[in-house]
């Protein structure tokens, strides 16, 4: 683990230093919280010892704005107090530290503190590991929601979603759109002579044409059966030139 031991005794913080050593974890020692607060800005940090009373910035305060902080891996910390009395240890834990220290240290002490903090650091690696993994699978699901199975274009829902975007864009900015309703000529003939899945591979290339003959800012969807709609963000003009090219490339299917 990447230790930072914040001391401004310097006999303190060298016991400490040579104690979290000693153990194969990286230390970076310094003198105050303000020091300390600037190398956890800078540097992903396991595991921070600091002092209660130091110069500028002191414990609680240095707990305070770790645990503030929104997003990073979790940061466990030891508080060091040579205060001895109860109430300092739990105003030091209510600040955000994990656990506490008494002085003179004990490199036994700061020994099992290592090892509680690297199983607890371990376990927040894996809940943020699957925090990842669910929030790309919810993603995933949310694609899947929105595209339609079949031709891969978008569904009814997501081009409600984005006509209500384009739709205020247009409102705020006053950007032009349009929109292009189209469905195949003699489909149900198609099926009822070819079969459903003919059919369906009839759509499936269909779909594909569409896409292909859309510009990267025009949006295709499958609204149902064999009807498509595209959403052209674009003059009217512009607009019916791109749909006369996608019927043109339909028909030539």
């Amino acid at each position: 683990m990447r230790v930072v031991v914040a001391d401004d005794d310097a006999t303190c913080r060298h016991v400490a230093a040579a104690a979290v050593e000693r153990l194969g974890h990286e230390c970076i020692p310094v003198d105050d919280g303000e020091q300390a607060w600037s190398t956890l800005q800078d540097r992903l940090v396991d595991v921070l010892i600091t002092d209660w009373m130091m110069p500028r910035l002191d414990g609680p305060e240095l707990c305070r704005r770790v645990r503030d902080r929104a997003e990073g891996q979790y940061t466990y910390i030891i508080i060091v107090t040579s205060l001895g009395e109860n109430e300092d240890v739990v105003a030091g834990m209510e600040a955000g530290a994990d656990d506490y220290l008494t002085k003179p240290l004990d490199p036994f002490a700061v020994q099992t503190r290592l090892i509680a903090a690297a199983r607890v650091t371990a376990l927040h690696r894996q809940l943020g590991e699957f925090r990842a993994q669910l929030e790309s699978l919810n993603a995933q699901l949310a694609d899947q929601a929105r595209t339609d199975p079949l031709t891969s274009l978008g569904n009814r829902l997501r081009l409600h979603e984005d006509l209500a975007e384009v739709q205020r864009r247009a409102r705020r900015s006053d950007v032009p759109y349009a929109l292009a309703i189209c469905d195949l000529d003699d489909f149900k003939r198609y099926n009822d002579l070819n079969g459903h899945l003919e059919g369906d591979e009839a759509l499936r290339r269909v779909a594909a044409a569409i896409a292909a003959s859309c510009r990267v800012t025009d949006r295709a969807y499958r609204y149902g059966g064999e009807e498509f709609v595209i959403l052209y963000e674009d003059t009217m003009r512009g607009a019916a030139v791109a749909a006369e090219r996608l019927r043109r490339a339909v028909e030539a299917l």
